[in-house]
C-alpha cells in the first residue's frame, strides 16, 4: 500500500518509521518532513493547511490512505475535505476535532456526557476572569481555549500567578486568537499519566500508557513546552485505572460522538490525572502525542500500517501485541526553547549516537543544508531507548545523546525522574 504522512515532527518520523517496517508498505509520502524522514520516505514540499494541493499529492501518487500527524489540520477540516474528494484519511471529523481545538466545548462536552474532569468556569473577559481568580484564591489552571502548541496552559497556585497568566493569554495575546477566552478550572493533585485508544468510531483499542514531560526545567518546573520526554508504560497506570479510564473516560466519549453524529476515526488521546478519586482528564487531544508516538510505537510488535487502514475505513478487526519491554525518549532542543532560539545549527554525532543499544533517534526540527543535518526547530531530535527495564533504557538513552552535539542544545537530564522513584 502506499501512504502518505502529513507533518513533519517527531512524532511523524515514529510513524514513517514503524510503518517503513510493514511488509505491506510500498511507498511512504510525508508533507513536508525532516531531515530524519528523508531517508525512510520521500519528502514533499507542502503545508499541512494546504487542502487541496494535499489532496491533490493523494490523487497523484494514488495514496491508499493518509494520515495526519498535528492537530491543526484535523481541527481545520482536512478530515471533511479528504472525504469530500473520495480520499481516505485517518482522523476525526472537523467538528469532532473541536475535542483539542476548544477546550471550552472539550470541558462542556465532557460535563454533558459525565467525563471525570476538574471543575471550571469560562470566561470572554479578562475583568471577570481576573474578578474570579480573586474571588477563589486557591491553586488554579488557566488554558487558552485554541489551540497554542501545548504551551497554553498555565498551573498556578496563587491569585497573583493566575493574574499574571490571563494577562499573557487574554489581553499581551501571545497564543493569539487562541486567548480570546479561557478555561479557570480546579487544580488536581496527583500524578499525571497518559493513554491512548484507536477507534474506527465503534470499536476501541487501547495502548500502552505513557507518561510525558510538559516543563522546560527538571522536576518539572518552568513553563510548559510541546513536551521533552516521554516513557512507557507509566507505573501509576495500573491495569485497574486503565480499565477505569477505558470505561468511563473512553467509552462514554465515544458514546456521547456517536449521539451526536460526530464521526470520529482515528487516536484519541487522554491526558490524565491520577487523583485519590480515580483518573480525572485534563485534556484531549485527537491525534498521537509527541513525544508519546516515539515511545509507544516502539513497543507495538505487530504490523500498524493494516490497523490505521482498518480504522479509517471504519472497521477495527483482529489485535495488536506489544512488547514488555520500556521506552524512554529525551527531547533535545534548542537553546532558549520554548521562547526565541537560533535555526541553522549543525548537528554531528547521530551516527554515532545510532549504534547504541536499542536507540532509534527521531527527528522532529531537522533540515538538510549542504549535505549537512541543521535545527530547523525547538525541539531537535527525540531520543529513544527501547530495553528490558527503565534503568537500562533511562541509561542508553543519555549515553546515547552524550554522542551527539549541536550549539546550544539542552535536555532535561531528570526524563523518568517519578517511575524511578518507585
Amino acid at each position: 500500500m502506499r501512504i502518505m504522512i502529513v507533518g513533519g515532527g517527531g512524532r511523524e518520523h515514529a510513524l514513517a518509521w514503524k510503518l517503513k517496517n510493514s511488509p505491506e508498505v510500498e511507498e511512504i509520502y510525508c508533507v513536508p518532513g525532516n531531515a530524519g524522514i528523508a531517508k525512510i520516505a520521500n519528502c514533499l514540499p507542502g503545508k499541512d493547511d494546504d487542502f487541496p494541493a494535499l489532496a491533490e499529492i493523494a490523487r497523484e501518487k494514488k495514496v491508499d490512505f493518509t494520515i495526519v500527524g498535528p492537530e491543526a489540520p484535523l481541527v481545520e477540516g482536512i478530515t471533511d475535505y479528504f472525504r469530500e474528494h473520495g480520499l481516505t484519511i485517518l482522523g476525526p471529523e472537523k467538528q469532532a476535532a473541536q475535542l483539542e481545538g476548544s477546550k471550552v466545548w472539550a470541558k462542556q462536552f465532557m460535563r454533558k456526557w459525565d467525563i471525570p474532569t476538574a471543575e471550571f468556569e469560562v470566561f470572554d473577559s479578562f475583568a471577570e476572569a481576573s474578578s474570579y481568580v480573586l474571588e477563589q484564591n486557591k491553586p488554579l489552571v488557566i488554558k487558552a481555549e485554541g489551540l497554542a502548541a501545548g504551551k497554553g496552559v498555565y498551573v498556578t497556585d496563587s491569585a497573583q500567578e493566575a493574574q499574571d497568566s490571563l494577562q499573557q493569554i487574554m489581553v499581551d495575546k501571545i497564543y493569539g486568537e487562541a486567548g480570546n477566552r479561557v478555561v479557570i478550572e480546579d487544580k488536581l493533585q496527583g500524578e499525571e499519566a497518559s493513554l491512548l485508544a484507536l477507534t474506527d468510531g465503534e470499536n476501541l483499542w487501547i495502548m500502552p500508557s505513557a507518561q510525558d514531560h510538559k516543563p522546560i526545567g527538571e522536576s518539572d518546573t518552568g513553563p510548559n513546552t510541546g513536551g521533552m520526554g516521554a516513557y512507557s508504560p507509566a507505573p501509576i497506570m495500573t491495569e485497574e485505572i486503565a480499565s477505569q479510564v477505558r470505561d468511563h473516560v473512553f467509552k462514554p466519549l465515544l458514546l456521547g460522538m456517536n449521539q451526536e453524529g460526530l464521526d470520529y476515526r482515528g487516536v484519541i488521546y487522554a491526558g490524565l490525572m491520577i487523583t485519590e478519586n480515580g483518573p480525572r482528564v485534563l485534556e484531549f487531544n485527537v491525534r498521537f502525542g509527541d513525544p508519546e508516538a516515539q515511545v509507544i510505537l516502539p513497543r507495538l510488535e505487530s504490523d500498524l500500517a493494516p490497523v490505521l487502514l482498518n480504522a479509517a475505513r471504519g472497521k477495527l478487526k483482529g489485535e495488536w501485541e506489544w512488547s514488555n519491554n520500556t521506552a524512554v525518549c529525551v527531547v533535545m532542543a534548542s537553546g532558549g526553547y520554548p521562547g526565541k532560539y537560533e535555526k541553522g545549527m549543525e548537528i554531528n554525532g547521530l551516527s554515532d549516537a545510532e549504534k547504541e543499544p536499542g536507540v532509534f533517534i527521531f527527528h522532529a526540527g531537522t533540515a538538510e543544508k549542504e549535505r549537512k543535518i541543521v535545527t530547523s526547530g525547538g525541539r531537535v531530535l527525540g531520543v529513544t531507548a527501547l530495553a528490558s527495564d527503565l534503568e537500562e533504557a533511562v541509561t542508553n538513552s543519555y549515553r546515547a545523546i552524550e554522542k551527539i552535539n549541536f550549539n546550544n542544545a539542552y535536555y532535561r537530564r531528570d526524563i523518568a525522574f517519578r517511575a524511578l522513584k518507585r
